[in-house]
């Protein structure tokens, strides 16, 4: 089409940590598309990936040609600046993840490290990218995101079951929060064990009033990953833990340490998979600690900084698209949520994006050349530069749209 508006076909992994069949919202949505499977309740369905990385790639609904082949022999679907910067690839990577336990405890490296690391290994780290990213919740998300408050983090650090492990300090800073993370992270299973014990009888009154949830998410973590797995330590004691509605959403920038514990989300990152873990995970498959630490950005923060807000778009005629944008280049995201009988026009965002349909039904209407498309659950499009979208609904539709920045 001239206007670069095509129906896509996704794929969705199956990772462990997956919700099980119509459990998960990625699954649901995934199973929605043409040609794909029945959904089997056995079967763990994970992140169902948009775009033009190659490990998951998207493919023409029409023709099963590849995304990422079709948008290099074409590259007015990119724009001319797009394709000079970003290589005439999709610059952004969105996916729907639904997850039943945590998901490794990570970080991505960022670009001089990632350029570091795919020199030495290729096959492990497969671009030369960094991959800040963002999250919003499409239903309730529990999350680890970044590091407490320093003023937080003195008096955990102080509780009695952590003098044995810990160096003591007076002070607690930047510095000294390295240590600790790094000493957490390699204490023995037995002594994690221990502690995760003697932690969770601790008195409620000891960990005072904003820290008494830490002995029952011990036990919640020590279910997926048993009571010796050091990512219990560090998440649990050391980083903001969070609770987000649907709509609202985090911004991780690149290594930034978090873990997202239960929910379906709407992520969008820059086009990389490069990921370092070293914890909820064995510990055969969690990378080099010191590389990790090293790489990690210790400046703690309160959960207000890590939110995203939703701000209003004047992208959408109708006010009724909301837009996030990240402190970084790649990508922003709109949102559209439409009631019974309501409309929203999106003018053309001399960008390529890509679209996702998480709820709802209707129709979008590609102004300029008269066509209207049907969308329900599970319709994914790409959108190029010039593309201008109309939706309608009769009963409500939920759009979510990622697009290109420079």
């Amino acid at each position: 089409m001239a206007d670069g508006v095509i129906q896509l076909q996704c794929e969705c992994k199956h990772d462990a940590w997956g919700k099980k069949g119509n459990e998960s919202l990625a699954g649901r949505l995934w199973s929605q598309m043409p040609g794909a499977s029945p959904l089997d309740d056995s079967e763990t369905y994970s992140e169902m990936w948009m775009g033009t990385y190659p490990s998951v790639p998207s493919r023409l609904a029409s023709s099963g040609e590849l995304l990422s082949d079709h948008v290099k022999r074409n590259p007015s679907l990119l724009g001319e600046t797009y394709c000079e910067r970003y290589r005439r690839e999709v610059p952004f990577l969105p996916k729907i993840l639904s997850f039943a336990k945590a998901l490794p405890l990570q970080l991505h490296p960022d670009k001089k490290l990632a350029e570091k690391l795919h020199a030495q290994d290729p096959i492990k780290f497969g671009d030369t990218n960094h991959k800040p990213e963002i999250a919003v919740a499409l239903t309730r998300f529990e999350l680890f995101v970044g590091f407490k408050p320093i003023g937080e983090l003195a008096d955990i650090l102080r509780l009695g079951p952590l003098q044995t492990i810990l160096p003591q300090h007076e002070v607690v800073n930047e510095g000294i929060l390295r240590e600790v993370c790094r000493t957490l992270l390699q204490i023995s299973s037995n002594t994690v064990s221990d502690v995760v014990k003697n932690l969770k009888a601790i008195p409620l009154s000891e960990l005072g009033e904003k820290n008494q949830y830490i002995p029952n998410l011990l036990e919640r973590l020590s279910e997926q990953y048993s009571d010796s797995d050091n990512g219990l330590l560090v998440a649990s004691l050391l980083m903001n833990f969070m609770t987000l509605e649907p709509g609202q959403a985090v911004c991780v920038p690149a290594d930034s340490i978090h873990a997202w514990l239960s929910g379906d989300i709407l992520e969008c990152m820059a086009r990389s998979d490069n990921v370092l873990n070293t914890g909820f995970c064995p510990r055969a498959s969690r990378d080099n600690i010191e590389l990790f630490t090293s790489a990690l950005t210790f400046k703690p923060h309160d959960q207000e900084a890590a939110l995203l807000p939703a701000r209003p778009s004047l992208m959408g005629i109708n006010e009724k698209t909301v837009k996030y944008t990240p402190p970084f280049s790649e990508f922003n995201v709109l949102a559209t949520n439409l009631a019974a009988k309501e409309s929203e026009t999106h003018t053309d965002l001399q960008a390529p994006s890509i679209l996702v349909v998480t709820g709802g039904s209707g129709t979008m209407k590609v102004l300029g050349d008269g066509k209207t498309l049907n969308l329900s659950e599970g319709s994914v499009f790409f959108a190029g530069p010039e593309a201008k979208l109309q939706f309608a609904t009769g009963n409500g539709i939920m759009i979510y749209r990622a697009y290109a920045t420079l």
